[in-house]
């Protein structure tokens, strides 16, 4: 597992070993930042990223190297963000993060009551998980986290579709590779 691309294109990042963490594969993440860059580099320069479920951290260290000017990690798992905290560590990085131990849903409703923006939120439970996806998604939905403009991330088995729409929340786009997929929510412009 590695940085694909950016500031820290090429470097490792240390995975978990032993409880149930399934990083997001390097190829899917590069799929998705070439996705979200759409061939100009500086498309997430300054961007607020939200974490869900965060495991390594790979998603949004990948966001960190790719000039997002913040990232909030979500991670439950005290083992998971011990690891977050190690591999930023390992790249130096000291800022323009936060690591939120805590629940997605807390999380969304903690940073929600904050007064938090975001651009991006990218969320990946673990698969067997699948009604954590409805949970989620419903509470981003209903939250001011997320606005016309932020674009909503869900990687998910492709087996399994998390559904089309929740609440304000609308699937635009379904992207597979192998045996995984990304679900690319918006709300819609009124």
């Amino acid at each position: 597992m590695r940085v694909i691309a950016g500031q820290y294109r090429s470097r490792p990042l240390r995975p978990l070993r032993g409880i149930e963490i399934r990083p997001t594969l390097d190829r899917l993440r590069e799929t998705l930042f070439n996705v979200l860059c759409a061939g100009n580099p500086e498309a997430l320069s300054g961007s607020v990223w939200l974490d869900l479920y965060a495991g390594t951290g790979a998603v949004g260290i990948e966001a960190l190297s790719r000039g997002a000017g913040m990232v909030h990690f979500v991670e439950s798992l005290g083992e998971a963000a011990d690891l977050i905290t190690a591999n930023l560590k390992s790249l130096g990085i000291t800022r323009g993060f936060q690591l939120v131990k805590t629940t997605a849903a807390k999380a969304v409703r903690q940073l929600d009551a904050s007064g938090a923006a975001v651009d991006f939120v990218f969320l990946d439970p673990p698969y067997q998980m699948r009604d954590e996806y409805a949970k989620t998604l419903g509470a981003l939905a209903g939250s001011k986290l997320v606005s016309a403009s932020s674009l909503v991330i869900a990687e998910h088995e492709k087996r399994f579709d998390p559904g089309e729409e929740f609440g304000g929340l609308v699937r635009s786009r379904k992207l597979v590779q192998g045996d995984a997929a990304l679900s690319f929510y918006r709300r819609p412009a009124s």
